[in-house]
């Protein structure tokens, strides 16, 4: 038996091969890539990050509560052309709190047509 929690979210639909969320040691919450829909980067950046906040809601967590952040592009460049979008839609999730974070050009995402995929870590409150 796993001193691990698995949290998987109804409103993510059924995972298959890995779980959205993992609470481990109780205190540490492990995040999946959530990717992005949409047709712009900051719209995928969009509905990336409201599938994150709805995995770290379903852990116990909150937006504030995350510690850490991969953001994970197809683009790099159009990701920085895009600043000026994602930071107001950082802004609708996660307000002016800023954690530790990464930024990693890929080939390619799981689905073909997604441009961004966000993983992270929150820490509960105690």
């Amino acid at each position: 038996m796993s001193r691990h929690r698995i949290v998987n979210p109804p409103e993510l639909g059924e995972p298959s091969g890995f779980s959205h969320a993992v609470i481990s040691s109780g205190t540490i919450v492990h995040l999946a890539g959530q990717i992005g829909a949409g047709a712009t980067l900051a719209e995928q950046f969009d509905h990336a990050a409201s599938h994150l906040v709805v995995a770290l809601k379903a852990a116990g967590a909150e937006p504030s509560d995350l510690v850490s952040l991969q953001v994970f592009v197809t683009d790099v460049a159009a990701y920085k052309d895009a600043l000026p979008a994602i930071g107001q839609v950082w802004r609708k999730h996660f307000g002016h709190h800023y954690p530790a974070m990464g930024l990693f050009g890929v080939t390619e995402l799981f689905e073909p047509d997604a441009q961004v995929e966000l993983m992270g870590v929150a820490a509960l409150p105690a």
